[in-house]
């Protein structure tokens, strides 16, 4: 039967877990929150670049075609991290509001699930999903953008902090987009080659990936430059 899911329900479940990902991550910020209406106009430009990337992947499949290969590391994990890349560098990476390395994790997970939260609503709108299946989605490619922008902002924090201005910058960079567009490729490929159990190679890659991931955000926070200036505080008081 047809699923008769209300729409508002279905639309509140399909953007609430995008919403609270990029919530849990402003939070983590523990020296200096940026500005809310920053983090919540990357997060809408995440919107605004999923249709372009709809139509980029819709002709390079034309193109290219399904193979499993191609298609999890050029077509969909490519051109989506560096779309995202691209959104970063370009309108984030000089930002007077960029002044600290966990910075570059938080635009960079905003960026990611905005992309991520329109996706979702496209996918219950299309396949009438129900509450289980958006479930499911919301502990995986959800929150699996989340990491991948994990990854990228730690390295673009890296690249933008780091005393040399010439090669490691560039490494650094280059890291941004390969290391998350390495691990998404990974995750599709999984989905698009295992057909049966692959939840049992998924769920403990996410396991992996949030591992990782939460590991980067410790290491950004704690280069903070106000991560020095609070120790003194707190050594004075």
């Amino acid at each position: 039967m047809e699923s008769t899911t209300p729409i508002l329900p279905l639309l509140t479940a399909a953007i609430a877990p995008g919403i609270a990902l990029l919530v849990y991550f402003y939070l983590k910020d523990r020296y200096d929150y940026e500005p809310i209406h920053m983090v919540v106009r990357v997060f809408l430009l995440g919107f605004l670049i999923v249709f372009p990337i709809m139509i980029v992947q819709n002709g390079l499949v034309k193109w290219w075609g399904d193979n499993p290969l191609v298609a999890s590391f050029a077509i969909s994990a490519g051109v989506e991290e560096a779309v995202k890349w691209f959104v970063l560098y370009h309108m984030i990476y000089n930002h007077i509001e960029f002044d600290e390395h966990y910075d570059g994790i938080l635009y960079a997970v905003a960026v990611s699930l905005g992309f991520a939260t329109i996706e979702n609503v496209l996918y219950a709108w299309i396949n009438h999903s129900s509450f289980s299946h958006l479930l499911l989605r919301a502990l995986l490619p959800v929150s699996g953008h989340a990491m991948f922008g994990v990854m990228m902002g730690y390295y673009m924090g890296k690249a933008k902090f780091t005393k040399d201005n010439g090669g490691r910058t560039r490494r650094y960079l280059a890291y941004s987009l390969l290391i998350p567009l390495f691990w998404h490729g990974i995750y599709d490929l999984i989905l698009l080659t295992v057909t049966r159990y692959w939840i049992w190679f998924v769920v403990p890659l996410m396991i992996f990936l949030w591992y990782y991931g939460m590991g980067k955000v410790r290491r950004a926070n704690a280069r903070s430059p106000l991560h020095l200036v609070k120790r003194e505080e707190e050594i004075n008081m």
